[in-house]
């Protein structure tokens, strides 16, 4: 058992779904997020609830101070202007990494995403080591992570598994979620799999359910994290499989969907 874990980003929606089960898996859980959305919360029984802006470097360090393993899916969750994201998800993500170092944090799970290869055509299998082809700014800014990710365990040892989430809905509700779902029940024991799975290194995996229609090829890391789904998004193929995504060709086009459609933001 994990001694103490520290989940940022708890006032978003994964981040709501995680704690409670992310709590039976810790002797103390630590959650967190901007002051505002924190406040909105209530904490699982015994966590401790603690407001930082990540992308302030001292209050990352305060933050991290005695944290053994870190949930991380703090930042900006979707496609928009760059500072915003420059600031949350590329300075807030170093700034945990730096910190995680100089606390002796052992692991990292990284909340990465499929738009780090959004621009790849739909229907194009992928491996985790395929070229990468960020769909937007906020995909460039999970390569970004990746790539700290990677530095922090080549020199200072760190490991982590940087999941490239799919579409992280209740239930699937258009074509391209028929190949890019995982349902709740899956993510939550993905996460949980990469918390506890023994020497993982710097891991890539997809996030994804069992979806026969799937365009990205998870058995070798998924094993590694001793992971398997349980969900499928096919069963609701009769009822999304003809609602297209929305956003016009070139969201129909590229595995990245509809935030291909946003921007550019001059």
């Amino acid at each position: 058992m994990i001694d103490t874990l520290l989940l940022t980003g708890a006032a978003g929606t994964l981040g709501r779904l995680l704690a409670e089960p992310l709590r039976m898996r810790c002797r103390q859980l630590v959650i967190s997020d901007l002051a505002g959305p924190l406040a909105t919360l209530a904490p699982p029984h015994g966590a401790r609830a603690v407001a930082c802006d990540l992308s302030a470097a001292a209050a990352a360090r305060d933050l991290l101070r005695g944290v053994d393993a870190v949930v991380h899916l703090g930042g900006v969750s979707v496609e928009g202007p760059f500072e915003p994201i420059l600031e949350a998800n590329i300075r807030g993500t170093f700034n945990l990494y730096d910190a995680a170092r100089r606390a002796g944090t052992r692991r990292v799970v990284y909340a990465s995403s499929n738009h780090v290869t959004g621009c790849h055509p739909v229907g194009t299998q992928l491996d985790p080591a395929d070229e990468t082809r960020p769909d937007g700014h906020y995909g460039l800014s999970k390569l970004f992570g990746e790539g700290v990710a990677r530095m922090h365990h080549d020199r200072y040892g760190i490991e982590s598994v940087c999941l490239r989430i799919g579409t992280a809905t209740p239930e699937p509700a258009d074509r391209r979620a028929l190949s890019t779902w995982i349902s709740p029940r899956d993510l939550i024991a993905l996460v949980i799999a990469s918390l506890e799975a023994p020497q993982v290194g710097c891991l890539i995996a997809y996030g994804l359910s069992d979806n026969p229609r799937r365009w990205w090829n998870c058995d070798e890391a998924w094993a590694r994290l001793g992971f398997r789904p349980q969900d499928s998004a096919e069963p609701w193929a009769s009822r999304v499989e003809s609602v297209p995504v929305p956003g016009g060709p070139i969201a129909q086009a590229l595995q990245g969907g509809s935030f291909l459609s946003i921007g550019p933001f001059d």
